[in-house]
């Protein structure tokens, strides 16, 4: 006689990254921040820096002038190198294994690689073949990201005569050009007019979709337009990671949880000063 089985079937197991999950796929990390310090002789630029950004994420990187956020990016690119910890890009340490995690990364630092007499058309050229792409290869991906960046119009005029606004389109474009999948922005809209921001600020919403990012803006408004979690960082160490949502749960704006988190009036953004107590 067949005894029926009442028991609750097993949850199917997926197998992501080398783990097992139940409830579907596993975070994948793409870019890590390990205990990351820099240190010049007795001056801590970034001390014990530790966070995750998994495949997918947008992540707004705030904190005040100094607070070490360039540096930091700069060690999760492998342009610095960290005097403690790891930094890893699609899991690749960026110490021992920089070519590889580069070929994963699109980087645009806060003053970005333009030569002012190219044009946009000659940079781009000239990085995707610093890549090794074929001439069709290089004819294909230059299409694709003038039409990401909106270049068309200025594609043939000398950098040096673009307007800011096309300069850092131009900057996004060669961190683009090789279809990575982190990008690391560096305050993308320092110095842009409104329109030139609303513009750069469309790009990263597409872009948002199918990339991992992680963006350094003073702009607060941006972080609430694009992305879901906040880090912040204030004299070297993190003060905040979480959801954008739950940063401001007593509902008294992003810019008063921003001065508080940095040790700031919210009235007057004077600094505040630290008492032995502290």
């Amino acid at each position: 006689m067949n005894v029926p089985d009442d028991r609750s079937p097993e949850p199917a197991v997926e197998e992501v990254s080398g783990q097992s999950t139940a409830t579907g796929p596993a975070p994948i990390p793409m870019i890590e921040a390990d205990h990351l310090s820099k240190i010049y002789g007795i001056f801590i630029a970034t001390n014990d820096v530790s966070f995750t950004v998994n495949k997918g994420e947008v992540v707004a990187f705030l904190g005040p002038n100094g607070a070490g956020k360039s540096t930091t990016m700069k060690m999760l690119t492998g342009y610095l190198s960290p005097s403690k910890g790891k930094a890893r890009i699609a899991g690749f340490d960026m110490s021992s294994d920089r070519l590889e995690g580069s070929r994963k990364l699109g980087y645009l630092p806060e003053s970005g690689p333009l030569y002012p007499e190219m044009t946009p058309y000659s940079l781009l050229d000239f990085f995707a073949e610093a890549r090794g792409m074929s001439k069709a290869t290089k004819r294909n991906q230059i299409e694709k990201v003038v039409d990401i960046c909106s270049l068309g119009s200025v594609i043939y005029k000398p950098i040096s005569k673009l307007s800011k606004g096309y300069k850092q389109r131009v900057g996004m474009a060669q961190a683009l050009i090789h279809e990575p999948e982190v990008l690391i922005l560096d305050e993308p809209t320092s110095g842009l007019d409104p329109n030139q921001i609303r513009g750069v600020r469309e790009t990263m919403t597409r872009l948002g979709k199918e990339k991992t990012i992680l963006l350094s803006t003073h702009i607060l408004q941006e972080v609430e337009a694009m992305a879901s979690r906040v880090i912040m960082i204030n004299e070297g160490q993190k003060v905040y990671d979480g959801p954008l949502e739950q940063i401001d749960q007593n509902d008294v704006g992003l810019d008063h949880v921003f001065a508080d988190l940095t040790g700031h009036c919210p009235q007057t953004g004077v600094k505040l000063q630290k008492t032995f107590d502290d």
